[in-house]
Order: C-alpha cells, then structure tokens, then sequence
C-alpha cells in the first residue's frame, strides 16, 4: 500500500502512484499528462474527454480514446458543431464511447457554443486560468481536487455557455493540459 508518495516502477524510474497501475497509464503519465497543450480543437477534445470521464475511472476513457475520436471527427470543433439528431443516435449506439445522453448532448452543444468565438479563444480563456504559482506536490494528499483557479476557469466556461465543465473537471483539465504540474516532487515526469 502506498503512503501517496513517488513509487519505484519496474524500469526503477519514480511515478505518481497512479501511473503504475497498468502500461497504458504508465504511458501516457511519461508523454502526456500535465505537458502543456494548446490549439481549440485539442482542448476542446480533453475537455470532453474530461467530461465524459466525470464519475468514472480514466482509464475508462483512456482506453476508448479513439473511439471517442472516431465517433466525434477528431474532436474538430467545426465538425462536431453540425452534429445533429441523427449523429446523437448514432453515438448513443456507439459501443466505442461511453454512451451517456447527457454528455453526448453537452459535447455537441459545446461544440455549437465554441464554432462561434474567434479562432485561438478557447486557448487563451483555458490558460489565461493558469496560476502564477503551484506548490509542487510530495504525496497525492497535497494534490487538490478543485483550486480558486479550477473554480474561476469553470465559471468563466460556465458564462459563455459550456456545460459539464464544473470546477473538478476544469482542475482535472488543468492537470491533463499542464496549466498545474502535479507530477509528484520526486516523479521522473516532473524532471523532464
């Protein structure tokens, strides 16, 4: 059982605790999470994603990530913006994907709301709720679920007309999109 400190993986590399789990968290823990992402289209993507995995494991959605990707056109914002009736019928038979009305239906009303601002928006609103300064975590109890900026970042989302976007998912995308860096101190992610 761990402390929530780093632990020793098989290659004798430190990870977060949650990394080791299986080979597909190990993954994308080392290349993905908390490394900066930019572009509407790709945050867009991992805020649905992070959507989606809302109550579930992220495992869950990382494994079916590109069904999620097939059955929403590469999470195109222009594409997925002219979803209609029949689209939402098809993803809800779609066994690729979680299968859940209420967020197939707020990813393409997302879609819908982001087609509308200007090219590079939804990039400069996500980061501008980067903070100035994070306290770098030794044990996953010092990692929070929700900080004043998760908080602001959801309202702001919140006001321009997205759904599912409340302040645990804004962190969660925070961490995955590396506006925080919650890499464990002694993780060897951090260190790269």
């Amino acid at each position: 059982m761990s402390d929530g400190t780093a632990l020793t993986g098989p290659d004798g590399a430190s990870r977060c605790p949650w990394a080791l789990s299986t080979p597909d968290y190990v993954t994308y823990h080392d290349e993905e999470w908390g490394r900066p992402v930019h572009g509407d289209d790709a945050l867009y993507e991992r805020l649905s994603l992070e959507a989606f995995q809302s109550g579930l494991s992220w495992i869950t959605i990382l494994r079916r990530r590109e069904g999620f990707r097939a059955a929403f056109a590469g999470f195109e914002i222009a594409k997925v913006a002219t979803f209609g009736e029949a689209d939402r019928d098809r993803l809800l038979l779609d066994p690729g994907i979680i299968r859940n009305r209420a967020k197939i239906d707020a990813t393409m009303a997302n879609a819908r709301v982001l087609a509308e601002w200007a090219p590079g928006e939804l990039d400069e609103l996500i980061w501008s709720h980067a903070p100035a300064a994070h306290a770098v975590p030794r044990t996953l109890a010092d990692v929070p679920a929700v900080t004043p900026e998760s908080t602001a970042l959801s309202k702001a989302l919140k006001k321009r007309g997205l759904r599912f976007v409340g302040p645990t998912t804004a962190y969660a995308l925070m961490q995955a999109c590396g506006l925080v860096d919650d890499h464990l101190e002694t993780c060897v992610a951090r260190t790269r």
